[in-house]
């Protein structure tokens, strides 16, 4: 049945991707019709009475009456809404609550209807279009994919609404979607512990010598289930020639009843893999998988720096955005693999950006999708079926070309998010940029990186934090403290301007213990964030963020 669908599904999303490219010749109408059919449907609720969305009849007159609101100012509505009281934000019913990771700030709680959700599959179905257009231009096939995401559910409200992360909802209620391009049972993702549900997914989409793609939220988790992969080899080699599933997984009883009725042995699938073990040494996803035709990852923000290790792994395979999105909404489509610019969701909401000089106002003047220019940054406002208005979501994106009338657009990081001793504003960018130089330049040296603050609140010195990969070791640190001083004044204008005087003192190098950022990943599992949501910020202001890892060696500049 999903042989036969699968085709049927990227027919559909071919459909999907001409469709989407013809409204992006025609970006400020699809934009206007878009946000006045969404008033229409908004009028009557609660949020769209106080701002008199009825008489709204133009972009202008929503941009005069209706205020740029965060978060903050929402909070009380959402909850109402998680008590079970309706139309508050949206007309239509909420069938599911996103809950965000709470990774990068407080939680939040997002209003799913159906009509929200069909915007996000229509973007999703939208971007495998593109995705199959341009592996066929590279003589690649789309096909199964291995995912790992997990499908817990948070809880539910008294009213019997599901909650949880966005990809729970995602997932759950595009079920039969979905799975018809899983490599790995539904019920793979089903156990609660994060190990065991990588594992029987990896066991499952192992088996399947014609699984052709990977896709996880973020890179490092790519890298994550690939050193799974190369740790459990013999494991999951084992499980797959006896036809067992591994008595030592932390895996719920009903979900293995479940998992044992769809597993059965394929010894000729072990002895291929085992063969591939011993003649390499290792089992990578480019090994295991002869046909890899591409993996799936968000791109932008801090994702280079962990693309430099992806050919350790996956060789020359295109690496795919898919779409930009986040709890609160679907911002963009990628039209191609091995590329960063993506395009302006047009038909999933309805967007406006804030340029540089308007981001310390409280009611800033924005521009439309068509008003951007090229190089540029600005602030990204959207207003969608979540009932969010003018709604800030504080992410920082750079506008890289057009498509057609649509801007291409990269997120880079996330507003406020700046590291200073004085004022320069060191952003998680300008540190990835100077971290992924670094990695290229010293052949992958590191598992990954936090720059934060020495304890002197008067002259505080920026704490370059790095773990090293196993067995790599840093010849001569002291030249690389240098080298990453110097690019960092590259980066940064303002740090570049004031490290000269010593507004910005001298920086050292700590090299952390191995292990140092998996006891983090444990600390942040131990707040309840989900792994799939799991990401690291590269700078912190927080002096305490790196509280009690071992520093092996720290390093100054010379007197």
């Amino acid at each position: 049945m999903a042989n036969f669908l699968l085709p049927v599904l990227t027919a559909i999303a071919l459909a999907a991707k001409v469709n989407f490219v013809r409204k992006t010749h025609q970006t400020a109408a699809v934009q206007e019709r878009f946000l006045l059919d969404l008033l229409r449907v908004q009028q009557d609720t609660e949020l769209g009475q106080k701002y008199g969305l009825r008489e709204i009849k133009t972009v202008d007159q929503f941009r005069d009456r209706v205020p740029v609101l965060p978060y903050s100012s929402y909070e009380p509505l959402t909850e109402q809404i998680f008590q079970g009281e309706p139309n508050v934000l949206t007309a239509d019913p909420v069938v599911f609550i996103n809950l965000t990771s709470g990774s990068t700030g407080v939680r939040k709680l997002i209003p799913v209807t159906k009509r929200f959700q069909n915007s996000l599959k229509r973007a999703n179905l939208t971007s495998v279009g593109f995705l199959a257009s341009a592996l066929k231009a590279r003589n690649l096939k789309f096909g199964k994919l291995l995912v790992t995401n997990s499908v817990q559910l948070v809880g539910r409200t008294k009213n019997g609404i599901n909650y949880g992360q966005a990809s729970v909802g995602v997932l759950r209620m595009g079920k039969f979607l979905y799975q018809q391009v899983f490599a790995n049972p539904f019920e793979t993702l089903l156990p609660s512990n994060s190990l065991t549900r990588h594992y029987v997914c990896l066991l499952f989409a192992l088996r399947d010598r014609s699984t052709r793609g990977m896709t996880a939220n973020f890179p490092m988790l790519l890298l994550r289930t690939c050193n799974y992969l190369e740790h459990y080899a013999e494991d999951l080699i084992q499980d797959i020639d006896k036809g067992t599933i591994a008595s030592w997984l932390e895996l719920e009883p009903e979900v293995r009843t479940q998992l044992e009725k769809q597993w059965s042995a394929d010894p000729k699938r072990a002895h291929e893999l085992r063969e591939i073990v011993q003649s390499h040494g290792r089992l990578t996803p480019k090994l295991a998988w002869q046909d890899l035709s591409f993996v799936a990852a968000a791109r932008g923000g801090t994702s280079d720096f962990y693309f430099e290790r992806f050919p350790l792994y996956f060789g020359d395979t295109p690496i795919f955005g898919a779409v930009y999105s986040s709890a609160e909404a679907t911002f963009s489509i990628y039209p191609d693999v091995d590329t960063d610019g993506s395009v302006l969701a047009v038909e999933s909401g309805f967007f406006e950006f804030v340029p540089c000089d308007q981001w310390d106002a409280e009611q800033p003047k924005t521009l439309l999708a068509t008003e951007v220019k090229v190089g540029e940054r600005y602030r990204l406002l959207t207003t969608n079926y979540s009932g969010f208005y003018r709604y800030d979501i504080g992410d920082v994106v750079e506008v890289v070309g057009f498509y057609n009338t649509a801007p291409l657009i990269v997120f880079r990081y996330r507003s406020g998010g700046t590291l200073s001793a004085t004022t320069e504003k060191t952003t998680e960018y300008h540190a990835t940029q100077v971290m992924q130089s670094l990695q290229q330049e010293y052949g992958g040296l590191l598992e990954d990186f936090c720059i934060t603050l020495s304890e002197s609140i008067t002259s505080p010195c920026y704490l370059i934090n790095i773990e090293l990969l196993p067995g790599k070791t840093l010849e001569n640190p002291q030249v690389f403290l240098e080298s990453c001083d110097r690019q960092l004044c590259q980066a940064n204008a303002s740090y570049a301007l004031k490290r000269p005087s010593k507004y910005v003192p001298d920086p050292r190098l700590r090299i952390l213990a191995p292990g140092s950022f998996a006891v983090l990943r444990q600390r942040y599992l131990e707040k309840g964030i989900p792994d799939s949501q799991l990401k690291f910020p590269h700078i912190s202001q927080d002096r305490e963020f790196l509280a009690g890892l071992k520093v092996e060696q720290e390093i100054h500049f010379p007197d």
